[in-house]
């Protein structure tokens, strides 16, 4: 973990003054935390291009059977496909805003809890190569919620590679996404708790999030819709 926090540290970079309305915003946070439905939402409300994050990994299947070596090679196949897309989308003079469905750090955060410390430290230097170049996001949107909360939308989503996570993991990948947006000060920052909320069944979530990021987000900064909690 060590590793990870420091290498984080060169990367970040401290909010930039400025009412510039966000170019590139990344949607962030846990398995079925409901970051996909919220960044399809933006993206066709703000008419802005879309980053989709890989689903199509080959090696997924075998680490969710924890078959060896299946970590390794599902980590570096999420690596090239992350970096490319972020690449691709945000190359040339392509106007307009710019909707990520994942952050480029999200792979070291999976990468510290599924690798060994031989594969981890082969990995950073992969990470480091091939991510130097990246432009950081301008807003990041981070959506949490309790593990319990998360283990019974997997359950009700019931797809056939997820029923093979368990539940001790689902609480590991909360944590340390817990742990990275404590630290994080990449970009400026939006935390908002999906546990009480629902952005698809109550529209009047949708709308009170929509007016608060009309306003500047500056730093870390907490969403909480009224009646949100009832």
């Amino acid at each position: 973990m060590a590793a990870f926090e420091s290498s984080s540290a060169k990367r970040a970079r401290k909010p930039q003054p400025g009412s510039q309305p966000p170019r590139f915003i990344v949607i962030e946070g846990p398995l079925r935390v409901g970051k996909t439905t919220l960044a399809r939402i933006l993206a066709e409300r703000l008419h802005a291009r879309r980053i989709f994050d890989c689903e199509d990994n080959p090696f997924l299947a075998d680490f969710y059977a924890g078959k060896l070596g299946a970590a390794f090679h599902a980590q570096l196949y999420f690596l090239m496909e992350r970096q490319r897309r972020i690449r691709e989308a945000l190359s040339g003079d392509a106007s307009g805003p710019v909707i990520s469905d994942f952050l480029m750090e999200k792979d070291r955060i999976f990468a510290n809890l599924n690798l060994d410390d031989a594969e981890l430290k082969l990995y950073e230097r992969y990470y480091e190569a091939l991510t130097v170049e990246l432009p950081q996001p301008d807003l990041v949107i981070y959506l949490q919620a309790k593990p319990d909360v998360l283990r019974a939308r997997i359950a009700k989503k019931k797809a056939r590679e997820e029923s093979r996570i368990a539940p001790e993991y689902v609480e590991e990948v909360a944590r340390a996404y817990e742990h990275f947006f404590f630290r994080y000060e990449g970009a400026d920052l939006l935390v908002i708790d999906t546990s009480e909320i629902d952005f698809v069944e109550r529209n009047d979530d949708l709308q009170q999030l929509l007016r608060r990021l009309q306003e500047p987000v500056k730093g870390t900064q907490y969403f909480l819709p009224l009646g949100g909690t009832d």
